[in-house]
């Protein structure tokens, strides 16, 4: 599905993502884990254009993607959320993922200034693709509720759902349980999964929370100070010297 080659992201002096290399399949949930500043939300804008790497290749599909705009990353198939929920405070949870599903309507200028049949044919097909991706994941009833007003677990949620609504075929999640309590990170391990087979999804997932990420990613790659320091299955990750000594030091 994707991989990266050697991928490196330097601002200045300072090199902040080193040859990273990592391949992920379809329908897998991946792990890319590693202590405060390893680099892992660099490595994620390199995948979806928020930065050019500075060396490297970001394949996609067989495609080079490399320092494509966002937009374009978005409109062949990859989706992410944010370390720090960006919703649209302003709007309501409906509109929060209509806006993301004006992505797929291809319509132009015209047609949605005078509002033609085409236009409100369309609006209205999103609209009912935006109702059932909410009902999927129990938002539904909440749909003409102030964005900002929901719990923190589920503005996680909807934030997640506003990705869905571009069609992505591959996901990237950036810390999404972070604030949760225990019981919403148990919910949202069950979520990521359900969302995978149910949207027949591939998922990268950054992640501080180990009961998370060592429950629902088959794989797992470590960075630290931006360099690939370990790749393998939860059990090997765990313990693996290195990964130990980048977490907890060594005496």
């Amino acid at each position: 599905m994707i991989k990266t080659e050697n991928v490196s992201m330097r601002f200045g002096g300072l090199t902040a993502v080193s040859d990273l290399n990592i391949q992920i399949s379809k329908n897998e949930i991946v792990g890319l884990i590693g202590p405060n500043g390893a680099g892992k939300t660099t490595a994620f804008n390199t995948i979806t254009g928020v930065y050019k790497p500075t060396e490297g290749k970001v394949i996609f599909k067989g495609e080079d993607v490399t320092g494509a705009k966002p937009h374009k990353i978005t409109e062949r198939g990859i989706a992410r959320t944010f370390q720090n929920i960006r919703l649209w405070k302003d709007m309501d949870v409906l509109e929060n993922v209509l806006v993301a599903c004006h992505l797929r309507m291809n319509v132009g200028v015209f047609a949605a200034t005078l509002h033609l049949p085409g236009y409100r044919a369309k609006e209205k097909k999103s609209r009912e693709f935006a109702m059932s991706l909410l009902d999927s994941v129990g938002l539904a009833d909440l749909a003409h509720e102030p964005a900002t007003s929901l719990p923190y677990g589920k503005q996680r949620r909807l934030e997640i759902v506003r990705a869905l609504a571009t069609e992505p075929s591959l996901l990237l999640l950036d810390e999404p349980a972070a604030g949760m309590n225990p019981q919403e990170s148990l919910e949202l391990m069950e979520f990521i999964g359900k969302i995978r087979d149910q949207y027949d999804l591939t998922i990268l997932l950054i992640e501080h929370h180990m009961q998370v990420v060592m429950g629902v990613c088959s794989r797992m790659y470590v960075l630290d100070y931006g360099v690939t320091i370990a790749h393998g299955t939860p059990d090997e990750i765990r313990r693996n010297p290195k990964v130990i000594e980048a977490y907890l030091g060594v005496d």
